[in-house]
């Protein structure tokens, strides 16, 4: 089965393992609560839903207090559901779950970077540098000739970049801290200090 948890991303640091240097990202992951339940039977998929971060419950809107009410739990700012993990509702998630995980997968938001050209957002190498060329970082043509007269989909053009769901696979996790809700995972992850992450990791 799979593990997962919620967490805040600190920033980047290096710490020494042995006598070498290592640079990490610090997450602040959970408390996390089980808000909700998937199961195979009832909805074709089995899965639980995370809650991550409590927030005071007049924010939200009423069918909402409600949900919260009924199942006697906070109300979260953050809800994730993880497929294949077991837990029941209101099972509290701690970053204790990952002290045995030695490599885990990370999903976050990328930083968003606005309105960039082809050479930023997709790597063209551009036009020539020299000779009184003045398209330097144009892409070039576009289309085709007559036929078929128009410009295929999914050309690479100039456009918002950033701000994708990106998911990186076997990071290592360096250290644990359970007393302070951290975990220190190897390189770099996905997005901006402060923003969201999901920690899966496979395990009992």
């Amino acid at each position: 089965m799979n593990k997962g948890i919620l967490g805040l991303k600190v920033g980047v640091t290096s710490i020494y393992v042995g006598h070498k240097m290592v640079p990490v990202t610090v997450v602040q992951a959970g408390p996390c609560v089980v808000v909700d339940k998937k199961t195979l039977e009832k909805n074709g998929y089995s899965a639980v839903q995370l809650g991550f971060l409590e927030i005071n419950t007049k924010k939200l809107n009423r069918p909402l207090q409600g949900i919260y009410k009924k199942k006697n739990l906070p109300a979260f700012r953050f809800l994730r559901e993880i497929r294949d993990m077991e837990g029941e509702v209101g099972d509290k998630i701690t970053v204790e779950a990952f002290k045995d995980a030695k490599i885990v997968k990370v999903t976050g938001t990328s930083k968003g970077k606005g309105f960039q050209g082809v050479v930023k957002r997709w790597g063209f190498s551009g036009w020539p540098k020299s000779h009184g060329s003045a398209a330097t970082r144009r892409p070039g043509s576009i289309g085709q000739r007559a036929t078929p007269g128009r410009v295929f989909k999914g050309m690479k053009m100039a456009g918002h970049l950033g701000t994708d769901t990106v998911t990186i696979s076997n990071l290592e996790v360096v250290k644990v801290i359970p007393e302070k809700n951290l975990i220190l995972i190897s390189g770099s992850v996905p997005g901006s200090d402060k923003s969201l992450l999901l920690i899966r990791a496979r395990g009992g």
